[in-house]
């Protein structure tokens, strides 16, 4: 037989079995987290707790890195320039799929150019206003918001983000109109509640608990089915507002940059799962209202599909109209 032959045979025979090497030793050098959101947010909270248990497993320093703005398109479009080499992660929400639908374009394809990882947390928000808002429940909101025809100004952190969803789909189930201010990120967007320049918002947990149990928040309902345990006493906005049903539950996900082989992103998966059983993690997350959620590599892939489509029949379903 030809040895030719018999070299090129048993190269192609080796490459299965030197992918899954190069897999175990990932990762071999310090890793890229870039979080798409500001300082402080949710997506900071949940990016840097999970990085840091990795870097505590793996012995590796995991290298965040905020990269906000756009509804975290400008740090998604970093992530997507980058080596498909599993050396730069990126932490986003939901937003990353309702941005398709909300841009008219964007310099990376949504789908491609990622690799989804892991569900991180589930991220439900609660519906809050400033304390000098005559009204104390949901009914109370809704009914001012009639009286009033688009002078309700509420803020969110982006056009087209999670919370700017949700309040459009809470206003649209409810026949409302309300004023839609955008921010940069959630802290931003709390900023502007607290010192009074918008009357509402809709925010994720851990960005509102403090000031709501201060008493400068009003926090009117939670976006759950189920009441929440960290806000007990605030209703699901299905029973509080009669809207039988309603529920917007989005999550926060770890990504890669560009199209990893299956045997690496299963190897990251697995650390970000272990990442999110420890104790000290999933103690973090709860602790700021948020529900870790570790699940499969294919659930989240379809998630990442199925959601995209979901974003998009919602930014039909209430006229948004793309930027």
């Amino acid at each position: 037989m030809d040895r030719g032959f018999v070299r090129a045979m048993l190269a192609v025979a080796l490459v299965p079995a030197a992918a899954g090497a190069h897999a175990q030793q990932w990762p071999a050098k310090p890793v890229r987290v870039i979080v798409v959101w500001p300082a402080g947010g949710t997506n900071d909270i949940v990016g840097r707790a999970v990085a840091q248990r990795m870097s505590a497993n793996l012995g590796v320093p995991f290298v965040v890195e905020n990269r906000a703005g756009a509804s975290g398109t400008i740090g998604a479009a970093v992530v997507a320039a980058a080596p498909a080499d599993g050396y730069t992660l990126m932490v986003h929400s939901a937003t990353h799929l309702s941005n398709a639908s909300t841009y008219k374009s964007l310099p990376y394809r949504t789908i491609e150019d990622f690799t989804p990882l892991a569900f991180l947390s589930g991220q439900p928000w609660v519906l809050v206003v400033h304390p000098s808002l005559p009204v104390k429940t949901v009914r109370d909101l809704i009914a001012l918001a009639r009286a009033k025809p688009g002078r309700l100004d509420y803020s969110s952190s982006g056009n087209g983000s999670s919370p700017h969803f949700g309040m459009e789909a809470f206003a649209s189930a409810a026949g409302i109109q309300l004023n839609h201010i955008p921010y940069r990120g959630g802290p931003p967007s709390m900023t502007a509640l607290l010192a009074g320049e918008v009357v509402a918002s809709t925010a994720t947990m851990s960005n509102v608990i403090g000031p709501i149990k201060a008493g400068r928040l009003r926090a009117l309902g939670v976006s759950t089915l189920a009441r929440q345990p960290t806000l007990p006493d605030v209703p699901p906005l299905a029973q509080a507002a009669n809207l039988p049903g309603f529920e917007m539950n989005p999550w926060i996900g770890l990504f890669a940059a560009g199209t990893l082989r299956r045997d690496l992103a299963e190897r990251i998966h697995g650390e970000a799962v272990r990442a999110l059983r420890d104790a000290d993690t999933r103690r973090t997350m709860e602790t700021n209202g948020l529900d870790p959620l570790p699940g499969s590599l294919d659930e989240f892939a379809a998630r990442v599909k199925s959601d995209l489509e979901r974003y998009a029949k919602l930014v039909r379903q209430i006229g948004m109209s793309p930027e």
